[in-house]
């Protein structure tokens, strides 16, 4: 009996303690979450969440895969934006130069398709970014750099109250002092090796667009010397000036002061605004690179930008074609340094010309080398300014047309003296096919432009 007990109660506690076929079962069976009631999500939005994780983990290409299942699976998804977005994001953090093209091209999609979303902006300035990114040095191809320059100038342009302006705009400053560099380098080359065309070729349209330069009173200043040794000292005491104006504390501050007391020229003041600037600028912190570094900086594909501007406006307008057709051009005039006729036109500042406020040293006129109406640049009086003419049809005239113009300076200024007048030089050079000659070769230096 009590062995009988003792079975019962064994069994009892067996079958209590032991699982039931239902519910070993029921641990078998495996829940579909897709299917299951609770789960609300869209699938537009799984996909998008699934692929931000990969490319957070760095599986690129299967995040992409997935984005783009998305946009062409639900072209209607209010994460049809987001995904092409993240897709260029995806491009742009893996690096790479193709990876980088297809950023920018992704980008640039983006904008076209989504102009008026918030993100426009910060797709604008990725573009810019990327460039920046794969700006060489200074001596290297500067397509990536003049892309950078462009691309952040329509940010400023386009989003001038976007959280990223400022950040644009400092990075502007960057790239525009690695394109001064390099038409620095050219012109130091020229002017070092006695070409004093080439070299003023290079430094006027330099010291008219990029102001922030670091080396812009260097610039002045060889300017400044290159005129002066072409026995043109007005033009070269306005470049003097502009020193002594803008960039008073300048080490060629003092020397230029001397230059316009040598000319007899007045000493223009100092801008208090250029004064403020250049004191900021020697104030502000920069990055210094140790004995120990430098060597290593010849190993770096990247330019060196620590000397670059951090305050004051960049330059926001595009480079034109022109910047260097109206500055050398053949013809019949004074030389700047031997071997045919040249002219010039170059920024001479005016000390009575105020500079604007919250901008670099700037602010200039336009004088034509040729000209010699006797101006003094640096007093403030000016001759006759140079026309905006096409480069090449700027040359100085002719015998013919200065002996008429120098009549219609007498009073002689009819239309039957003009007419005269052309016609005598017209039988002047069908008498001499020799002159002919010589003007029709004369009229072919109109349109030689000195190469750069």
């Amino acid at each position: 009996m009590r062995r009988f007990a003792l079975l019962l109660i064994c069994a009892l506690v067996l079958a209590c303690a032991s699982p039931s076929s239902a519910q070993i079962l029921h641990r078998k069976k495996k829940v579909d979450k897709s299917t299951d009631a609770s789960n609300t999500v869209e699938p537009d939005k799984q996909l998008y969440d699934k692929a931000v994780a990969d490319i957070k983990k760095g599986r690129h290409e299967v995040g992409r895969l997935g984005l783009q299942t998305l946009i062409n699976t639900y072209p209607d998804s209010e994460y049809l934006a987001k995904a092409k977005l993240a897709i260029a994001d995806s491009y742009f953090k893996e690096g790479g130069s193709s990876n980088i093209t297809q950023a920018i091209n992704g980008y640039k999609d983006f904008i076209v398709f989504f102009p008026f979303l918030p993100e426009a902006a910060y797709a604008q300035m990725q573009v810019a970014m990327a460039n920046y990114n794969e700006m060489p040095k200074p001596d290297r191809d500067i397509t990536h750099t003049k892309a950078a320059e462009e691309e952040f100038q329509t940010f400023l342009l386009k989003y001038p109250k976007d959280p990223l302006a400022p950040q644009a705009e400092q990075r502007l400053r960057e790239v525009q002092e690695v394109l001064a560099e390099g038409q620095y380098r050219i012109a130091y080359y020229y002017y070092v090796k006695g070409d004093r065309r080439a070299a003023a070729g290079r430094l006027i349209p330099m010291v008219r667009r990029y102001p922030l330069y670091s080396k812009s009173d260097t610039a002045l200043w060889m300017l400044g010397d290159i005129f002066e040794k072409s026995e043109r000292k007005e033009i070269a005491a306005g470049y003097y000036a502009r020193i002594v104006r803008n960039y008073p504390l300048s080490s060629h501050a003092a020397d230029a002061k001397g230059k316009l007391k040598e000319f007899n020229i007045p000493v223009p003041q100092p801008d208090p605004q250029s004064v403020a600037w250049m004191t900021a600028q020697q104030n502000a912190p920069r990055q210094r690179e140790s004995i120990v570094h430098r060597p290593l900086g010849l190993l770096k594909s990247g330019p060196d930008i620590r000397m670059s501007a951090t305050i004051g406006a960049p330059t926001l307008e595009p480079e034109t074609d022109l910047s260097g057709g109206d500055i050398l051009a053949g013809g019949k005039g004074t030389s700047l340094g031997g071997g045919g006729g040249t002219r010039a036109v170059v920024e001479v500042v005016k000390p009575g010309d105020p500079t604007p406020a919250g901008t670099a040293p700037g602010g200039a006129a336009t004088e034509d080398v040729n000209s010699n109406t006797g101006s003094d640049p640096a007093a403030g009086t000016t001759g006759t300014p140079a026309t905006d003419a096409p480069a090449g049809s700027s040359a100085a005239p002719s015998d013919d047309s200065s002996a008429t113009t120098a009549a219609s300076q007498d009073g002689s200024t009819s239309a039957d003296t003009t007419k005269t007048d052309n016609t005598q030089a017209a039988a002047a050079n069908a008498a001499q096919p020799q002159n002919q000659k010589e003007s029709s070769s004369k009229k072919k230096g109109l349109r030689k432009v000195l190469p750069w």
